[in-house]
């Protein structure tokens, strides 16, 4: 439990950025300091919008395309993280993670701020 409290924390504090307030993760024009770098040669925007009491980012959206977003949301799992949405998911371990489209097909992807 120590070691996905410390991940989602990590991932928390990369989604709000140095603001810090989760305000601007409600803000139309707020730019993402967080994606998705996969190796499909695309980058996936992810907008958080809601932060647990802990500070862990529980929801939010998965840019897909141009003016598109997936709503995910966490799901409790034993080991690393679980982001799912409607026809879309990544699970992944701090840095690492796979993202999944509903196939069985899997692109690999990092957790990239900035």
């Amino acid at each position: 439990m120590g070691q996905r409290t410390a991940i989602l924390t990590v991932l928390t504090a990369a989604l709000l950025g140095s603001s810090g307030t989760i305000a601007a993760a409600h803000d139309r024009t707020y730019r993402s300091p967080i994606g998705l770098n996969c190796e499909n040669g695309r980058y996936y925007k992810i907008r958080p919008l809601a932060v647990s009491d802990l500070g862990d980012f529980v929801t939010g959206y998965i840019a897909i395309g141009k003016n598109r977003g997936v709503h995910i949301r966490l799901v409790p799992m034993g080991d690393g993280y679980r982001y799912a949405g409607r026809g879309i998911w990544f699970d992944g371990t701090l840095q690492e993670a796979v993202l999944y489209w509903g196939t069985p097909a899997a692109t690999a992807c990092a957790v990239v701020y900035g």
